[in-house]
């Protein structure tokens, strides 16, 4: 239908349906749906009898006026939606006025009476049944909301506001305007005050603040604790120590023997056919004579081979007085040096096992060692050197036995007594595996184990004594050859001498006290022998002319012989 009108406003309704629906329940109960309330009879007198209003042909003819049905001013601005036919359409008069605006009301005087029969059915109660599930989206009746229409708000009384404090506008923000609160829609206008702070009791304040202070100074008593536990204490470290003392020593102490004995030894530096070693000395005499050892000096070739050094730091040249190859012994002297300080000499006889001595030297280069030990054993045969092959550089010591530490260096130094008087001339060590001779770099050398020989000072004392006066030394002989090769116990003389010779030399002291080639000496002056080697020890412990008394077995006999030791120039 298009008269100018929306085509929301009217919607035509047929006979048969109007008629099929129902008049609404007077009470407004039965369905669930929006009825129209019935029309109330007007006050004034009744118009002229019009046309019932449910009483509107299927279809109007040609000339009636039109058909318009009431709209619903709370759904004006929607869309047009059918609604249920729960209420009859309103259908006007001929009569009606045409220019009457959208959803106005007509006047009381304009509404028809309703026909009695009209009112019957109105008044008489019936049940009424709709014929499908109302339509939850149809147009209500008049003055109504529709379902979709917002519920109105729930009504909530203001929160009351305390009355002691008034409202405490926000502070202002640091970087510009107050930002936005939260809204309540149903508080009072105005800024929203701060919730009011709790107030805390004061006992609850000291109790939170004892706990605090307990618990930091539990911490710092916890971490002092510990410190002192760890440190043994706070305060700045000072250890004790002693108050300065007089730093004298007795005389027979090893710090007095030492600082007695150290003006009178040196160390020597060696540089000579192709090598060069360390050894050590001491003073004879004010001189300037040097005792050392052989093997230390022997790759000198002049004065310039050989360099001094006092234990006060002075360095001189030295020239070489003499050697001696079977004692291993060698005087050096140097000239132009004064304050020399001379050890003086003991006498290696009166040693005894156990007495304590004093060694000092450079051992590994190291100079003015001491080192302390006892004599562990006396006239001990030894023999070092043999290097050139032929035994003409094979040295044989009747040797006093030390634990007082001696390694390669300590060669030539003095071993001295409880009185710092010199006993032994320190020559050789015995190492793990063998011998050495205790000079040179310690790359290749033993190194000590508590076996320490030195050369008894009396031995010593004479050929020194020979080289500084003829620059050779002389050797006791008794004028046999020996068997080299036996291995009985006791030392044989043998069958024939160096190329061919008598073993025997006719004339020397063996011959002219009766020994035989074949006669195995067992003993010199009451001592065991076992060997050849310890035989031509115990002889050169001896000087030449002392008269020895040899047991020697003889095709099963043992004899005694007593002869004068005859003299050899050594080399």
């Amino acid at each position: 239908m298009n008269n100018g009108k929306p085509n929301w406003w009217s919607r035509p309704s047929s006979t048969p349906e109007t008629a099929r629906i129902p008049a609404p329940s007077p009470s407004g109960e039965g369905d669930g749906d929006f009825p129209l309330p019935a029309p109330q009879p007007p006050a004034t007198p009744e118009p002229p009898a019009t046309a019932p209003l449910d009483a509107a042909p299927a279809s109007a003819p040609a000339g009636a006026g039109p058909e318009v049905s009431v709209p619903d001013t709370a759904s004006a601005g929607t869309d047009p939606v059918d609604l249920a036919p729960a209420a009859p359409s309103v259908v006007l008069t001929k009569g009606e006025p045409q220019d009457r605006a959208p959803g106005q009301v007509p006047a009381p005087d304009q509404v028809p009476a309703p026909a009695p029969q009209a009112q019957a059915q109105a008044q008489a109660p019936v049940a009424a049944q709709p014929l499908h599930a109302p339509d939850e989206y149809r147009t209500p009746p008049y003055g109504e909301p529709g379902p979709w229409a917002p519920a109105p708000p729930v009504q909530r009384p203001p929160a009351p506001v305390p009355p002691q404090q008034a409202p405490v506008p926000p502070p202002p923000h640091p970087q510009g305007p107050a930002p936005w609160g939260q809204y309540d829609p149903w508080g009072v206008g105005g800024p929203v005050p701060p919730p009011a702070p709790a107030k805390r009791s004061r006992k609850g304040l000291a109790v939170a603040g004892a706990l605090v202070f307990a618990l930091i100074t539990g911490v710092i008593g916890g971490g002092i604790g510990a410190y002192v536990e760890r440190n043994g204490g706070i305060a700045a470290v000072e250890l004790p120590q002693a108050d300065a003392e007089n730093t004298g020593r007795a005389p027979d102490s090893v710090a007095g023997i030492a600082a007695s004995a150290l003006p009178g030894v040196v160390t020597l530096h060696v540089k000579g056919s192709g090598s060069a070693g360390t050894g050590t000395g001491f003073v004879l005499d004010t001189r300037g004579h040097i005792l050392t050892n052989n093997h230390v000096v022997d790759g000198a070739r002049s004065a310039a081979d050989i360099s001094v050094t006092f234990s006060s730091g002075e360095t001189a040249r030295a020239r070489l007085v003499g050697k001696d190859t079977g004692y291993d012994l060698a005087v050096v002297q140097v000239t132009g040096v004064s304050g020399l300080k001379a050890l003086p000499l003991g006498n290696s006889d009166n040693v005894r096992v156990g007495d304590p001595v004093v060694a000092i030297g450079a051992p590994f280069d190291l100079s003015n060692t001491v080192t302390s030990g006892i004599i562990s054993a006396k006239e001990r045969p030894i023999t070092a050197g043999g290097e050139k092959g032929d035994g003409s550089d094979i040295s044989y010591v009747d040797a006093l036995q030390t634990d007082a530490p001696i390694n390669p260096g300590n060669s030539g130094g003095p071993l001295l007594d409880s009185r710092a008087r010199v006993i032994g001339i320190n020559s050789a060590i015995r190492a793990a595996g063998g011998s050495g001779d205790g000079e040179g770099d310690g790359a290749s050398q033993p190194g000590s184990i508590g076996l320490g020989f030195a050369i008894p000072i009396n031995q010593g004392k004479r050929v020194a004594e020979e080289l500084i006066n003829t620059g050779r030394a002389t050797h006791p002989v008794i004028g046999v050859s020996l068997d080299m090769q036996y291995n009985g116990d006791g030392a044989r003389v043998g069958e024939k001498g160096k190329d061919g010779t008598a073993s025997v030399t006719p004339g020397g002291p063996a011959a002219k006290a009766g020994l035989r080639p074949g006669d195995v000496i067992t003993k010199v002056d009451g001592q065991r022998v076992h060997n050849g080697e310890e035989l031509i020890v115990k002889i050169r412990a001896h000087r030449p002319g002392d008269r020895l008394e040899l047991t020697l077995s003889r095709d099963g006999k043992e004899l005694t012989k007593t002869l004068t030791l005859g003299s050899s120039q050594g080399t």
